[in-house]
Formats: structure tokens, C-alpha cells, sequence
């Protein structure tokens, strides 16, 4: 990903032609466009392709489960189209390393949630999200994903990480800010509702940018 904006948009709607509007409308804005099972699942998953016309494609499929099962996974994804793809580490080191080594084989990158960006998170990831953190560099992972609601979380995440990518999560309806993360040592912060259910999508993307670029 090419730090522009460093605006991702999270686009969790259901509905094909919203989506590829949506897109179409906040392109000039957005380096990424995240997109989960809401959205494939509505629109099948032809529409990594599509929207991936507009801004590259980033899987938040937060892939968890048995080596095999992530590689078949991950391959189906990267082959539909998508850049990237969102995966959890605590299924463990050769789970995460299967992904990795996929994401390689596709020339895609692989994201790893360390601490999720909703309040449910303390009850038992934060305790864990620096180890996350720590696996997700040790496997040669493209990135993790830290929570702009907590930019001190952030800020801790980064000291494990390094240099390494980090995208952050909860700007907008969460109570997160674009600045704050940035600020915490976010590379590219994740807006969705706030952007998607508004009036005009382009001018809340394009407010949100502006945001951005004032903490560089």
C-alpha cells in the first residue's frame, strides 16, 4: 500500500451496488478499501475484484483456524483480487505462518489483529496483544492491526513492532480520532460508519484525509 492518505475505508455494508457507489465516491481518498463477510457474503465474493478497480482490496476475514483451513482460505481470497487479508494470531505460530507463507506465494501482504478496537477487547485480548504482537514480527507478517480507541495501546504496540505496518481501527462511530492514532504511531488509520452512512461519503472521507495530514 502506498501511503497517500493513509485512509482506509472499512465498507461493511450488504448491498453490491451501495458498495461499488461508495467506492467509486471516496477512491480519490482512500488508499484501501477493507471489506469483511457482511459485504462478501451480500455480494459475493466477485466484488474483491471490483472494488478492487477503485483502491486495493484488504480481506478482513480475521482468519483463525488450523493451518490448512487458513492457507485454503487466504489463497481464495488473494486469487479473487484481494491485496491483503486480516488474520488472527492466537490460533498459534504455525497457523500464522501458513497465512504468511500464502500471502508470499500471492505477492499479498498479511495483517494481524492484536487488540481489537471494541470494548470487549480488555476482557482477554490486551492481555495478550503485546505476545500477538511479538508472533506476528517473528513470523514476517506485513502489518498488524491497533486499536485507535486506545492510542496508548497503540503506542505500546508499536515498540514491539518496529517499523513494521500498523492499521488502526475504530476512528469515527468508536470514539477513536484519526489524529490521535496517527500520532500514536498508526501508519493508516480504518474509518467505516463514519464515512459510509453519511450524507455525502466523499466529503466525510476527504474531512477525514485533511485530518491526517495535519499530523504528518
Amino acid at each position: 500500500m502506498l501511503k497517500k492518505t493513509r485512509l482506509i475505508l472499512a465498507l461493511d455494508v450488504t448491498d453490491r451496488t451501495k458498495a461499488i457507489s461508495i467506492s467509486k465516491d471516496v477512491a480519490e481518498y482512500a488508499d484501501a478499501i477493507k471489506i469483511g463477510y457482511p459485504l462478501v457474503l451480500g455480494a459475493g465474493i466477485g466484488i474483491i475484484n471490483t472494488l478492487s478497480e477503485f483502491a486495493p482490496v484488504i480481506a478482513d476475514f480475521k482468519v483463525a483456524d488450523i493451518p490448512n483451513t487458513n492457507r485454503l482460505i487466504c489463497a481464495r481470497a488473494f486469487e479473487a483480487g484481494a491485496g491483503a487479508i486480516i488474520v488472527h494470531a492466537f490460533t498459534g505460530r504455525d497457523s500464522l505462518s501458513e497465512c504468511v507463507k500464502t500471502g508470499r506465494e500471492y505477492n499479498g501482504d498479511i495483517y494481524v489483529v492484536t487488540e481489537m478496537s471494541h470494548p470487549g477487547a480488555v476482557d482477554f485480548m490486551q492481555a495478550k496483544a503485546l505476545e500477538l504482537a511479538r508472533l506476528a514480527v517473528e513470523s514476517g507478517a506485513s502489518g498488524v492491526v491497533a486499536p485507535a480507541t486506545r492510542p496508548e495501546r497503540v503506542k505500546e504496540i508499536r515498540r514491539v513492532v518496529g517499523e513494521m505496518t500498523i492499521i488502526s481501527p475504530g476512528v469515527g462511530v468508536q470514539g477513536g480520532s484519526a489524529a490521535e492514532a496517527v500520532r500514536a504511531g498508526a501508519d493508516y488509520v480504518i474509518v467505516g460508519r463514519s464515512i459510509y452512512n453519511s450524507n455525502n461519503p466523499a466529503i466525510e472521507a476527504e474531512k477525514i484525509a485533511k485530518e491526517i495530514e495535519k499530523c504528518r
